[in-house]
């Protein structure tokens, strides 16, 4: 069954009428006994001449029946054609008996799983990257991926990298703000999307993506440095943000427990120069040196 879509002929599978080899090769083996057996009669003078020609018949209906065999292992199909007509996909494991004239074409309907080459893309902020996915595929229409692509395999690779390179230009890297979809901050959600590209672009060959993902994500090397320093200085940020927030309500604790426990009555100057100290020696990168004060805070 053809379907004329802009000048493309799209095939479809359909069952190819096939007979069970088993049986058949009961019947080639009939076909040679007999065979044999009227030949060795005729050799004795057991039977006239005219059972040569019985003779002959079964030797040439056993050649007939013995060039339509062929095997099939599990998860394998073959496509059946006739003088370069699509005669249909047989998909039952087994010996398989068809007509001579026939032509079987074997395809592996398993699972494949291919690792893409890294490849440099631009992501969405116009930052170099580079990428690398991993697929499993298979073949889910034999008729389309033996008739409407030249090389179905070669069709795969390809079709991989150009949805790399979609998906890649479609995010950024990173997001330091966590308001963005990134390609490193969101897995499921990319990789997801990596799959329904695959698959409308794979449709037309018959071919389906069960699983995929990115195995190498990460800055191009020219960038790789600067990116380095640029992630190291948002840490910094970070942590040092993370740092003063605790500062500030430990000063705070400090205050409010010596207010209430009538510790010392402090003055505004008094707790503007304590709450610095309690500040330096908090968020100070090194072990504070205690300094001992003899005179008093006013001389």
């Amino acid at each position: 069954m053809n379907e004329g879509h802009a000048g493309l002929s799209r095939s479809v599978e359909r069952r190819a009428s096939t007979a069970s080899g088993i049986a058949m090769l009961m019947l080639l083996a009939v076909l040679v006994v007999m065979a044999v057996a009227t030949i060795v009669a005729l050799a004795n003078g057991l039977l006239t001449a005219i059972w040569a020609i019985v003779a002959a018949a079964c030797a040439f209906s056993a050649a007939f029946v013995a060039a339509g065999f062929y095997m099939l292992q599990p998860n394998q199909a073959a496509a059946i054609t006739l003088f370069g007509s699509y005669r249909g996909t047989d998909r039952t494991p087994g010996l398989r008996w068809v007509l001579p004239w026939l032509i079987r074409r074997k395809i592996a309907v398993r699972a494949h799983n291919v690792i893409s080459e890294r490849i440099k893309v631009n992501d969405l902020r116009g930052n170099p990257i580079e990428m690398a996915a991993q697929v499993v595929w298979r073949v889910t229409d034999t008729a389309q991926a033996l008739f409407d692509v030249d090389d179905y395999k070669a069709f795969v690779t390809v079709q991989m990298e150009a949805a790399v390179r979609t998906i890649g230009s479609r995010y950024p890297y990173d997001d330091y703000e966590h308001q963005e979809v990134t390609l490193r901050g969101n897995h499921d959600q990319v990789g997801e999307e990596l799959r329904a590209e695959l698959i409308a672009r794979m449709s037309v060959a018959g071919i389906t993506v069960d699983e995929c993902g990115f195995t190498h994500l990460a800055y191009a090397q020219e960038i790789a440095s600067a990116m380095l320093r640029r992630q190291q200085a948002q840490a910094v940020v970070a942590a040092r943000q993370t740092l003063v927030e605790g500062a500030v309500g430990m000063v705070e604790m400090a205050l409010a427990l010596l207010s209430a426990k009538n510790v010392v009555e402090l003055d505004d100057e008094r707790r503007a120069a304590m709450v610095s100290n309690l500040m330096v020696v908090l968020c100070g990168e090194r072990d504070t040196q205690p300094v001992v004060n003899a005179g008093s805070l006013y001389q």
